[in-house]
């Protein structure tokens, strides 16, 4: 029976992949194997000896200590896509808003007094206030090419813009899911320089935090539109201020409030809104359960934002076991000694490197020794490890 604590509200439908027979699930769980969470803050808190995984129902994982998890050898688990296509809705209604200044036109109407007659004249006389432009023939830049950008690109082209992206880190998969009409910026200097709209979508880190900042904020084509369903912290506020004072951003399209974007009559600010939606809630929880038990039940890792993806199939094997590791030479030797040691031999082996970690699985036709099994634990470098 596996133990998982959750934070948040999760969605039942995510939740109904644990089955009862094998799992508790509550949010008051004591010594949980598994925690699952959305937006709640785990730094600062202490992390259970008994933890194996922790499960985000989301894509960004800021408001987990993801190193501190990594050095105990606990993947991090994230939903990436999941909520993508409730992102790009929201980007896609951000443009409208922008483009069309809904925001400022209904607030107009709603304030509008009188009868209809008296209503028909002030309209007649206020809507030139609020002229737009359409999105057709405009140029949409799109900086960061995951799940959530492709799908901006592509909801772009279909509405008949220009869409031009940037992404050092282009995988194969985004690249064959990206509109074939999409142009590839050399830099992202070059498509601030020359995108009427910008669609900000990296996640935030030490290398994106202020990415946009007011250096690169000159860059932008005078009076573009730029829009950040991201993160609110990988832009420099007080540069997106100055541009909206100055009109180098004719408006800034954000989901992330603050008391200095609120008195700013060209910023658009909606409540971090993105993945809040009912079917992106249950496709994330969907996802993150999954993910969890597989790696609960079989030490198979998918979509951790820590451990590389390593999964091996189970064959018969009466034993599995899961080593976590730094990425340093003759971890998976030792491994393979103490079990020769021991008289046992495996059956199947998949080793796979992250950065400075690495992830093992190892089956086995034997049961493992506890002698052997604590001397395993007992390896420089060895962060955790399970018998499955």
């Amino acid at each position: 029976m596996y133990k998982i604590r959750t934070y948040n509200t999760i969605s039942p439908v995510g939740l109904a992949r644990l089955p009862h027979d094998h799992y508790e699930v509550a949010s008051e769980i004591q010594h949980p194997d598994a925690i699952l969470l959305r937006s709640h803050d785990l730094h600062g808190t202490p992390i259970p000896e008994s933890l194996k995984a922790v499960g985000r129902a989301g894509a960004g994982t800021n408001n987990i200590p993801v190193a501190e998890y990594t050095e105990r050898g606990i993947p991090v688990f994230n939903a990436p896509g999941a909520n993508a296509n409730a992102v790009k809705e929201l980007v896609v209604a951000g443009l409208l808003l922008a483009a069309r200044q809904i925001p400022v036109a209904w607030d107009f109407a709603r304030q509008l007094e009188g009868d209809n007659a008296g209503i028909s004249q002030q309209v007649e006389k206020g809507k030139k206030r609020f002229a737009g432009y359409e999105l057709a023939g405009k140029t949409l830049g799109v900086l960061g090419l995951g799940a959530i950008g492709v799908l901006v690109a592509n909801a772009a082209d279909a509405l008949g813009m220009k869409v031009i992206g940037f992404d050092p880190q282009l995988t194969v998969e985004s690249a064959w899911r990206l509109s074939a009409t999409a142009r590839k910026a050399a830099s992202a200097q070059e498509l601030l320089a020359n995108s009427d709209f910008i669609s900000l979508h990296v996640p935030l880190n030490d290398r994106t935090k202020g990415f946009l900042n007011e250096e690169r904020l000159a860059s932008i084509k005078f009076g573009a539109v730029l829009l950040n369903f991201s993160r609110g912290g990988v832009v420099d506020e007080a540069g997106i201020i100055k541009a909206l004072q100055s009109g180098g951003l004719s408006a800034y399209v954000t989901d992330f409030p603050s008391r200095a974007l609120l008195n700013q009559p060209r910023a658009i600010v909606l409540p971090h809104l993105g993945a809040s939606t009912a079917e992106a809630e249950d496709n994330c929880a969907i996802m993150v359960a999954e993910q969890v038990r597989d790696y609960l039940e079989n030490g198979n890792i998918q979509n951790a934002v820590n451990y590389p993806d390593v999964v091996l199939p189970r064959n018969g094997a009466k034993v599995r076991l899961a080593v976590a590791n730094r990425n340093i030479p003759n971890i998976v030797g030792q491994i393979s000694s103490a079990l020769a040691e021991a008289g046992l031999n495996y059956t199947d082996l998949t080793n796979k490197s992250y950065g400075d970690h690495a992830f093992t699985l190892l089956d086995l036709s034997e049961p493992v020794p506890s002698a052997t099994f604590d001397r395993i634990k007992g390896i420089d470098g060895v962060l955790s490890a399970r018998l499955i």
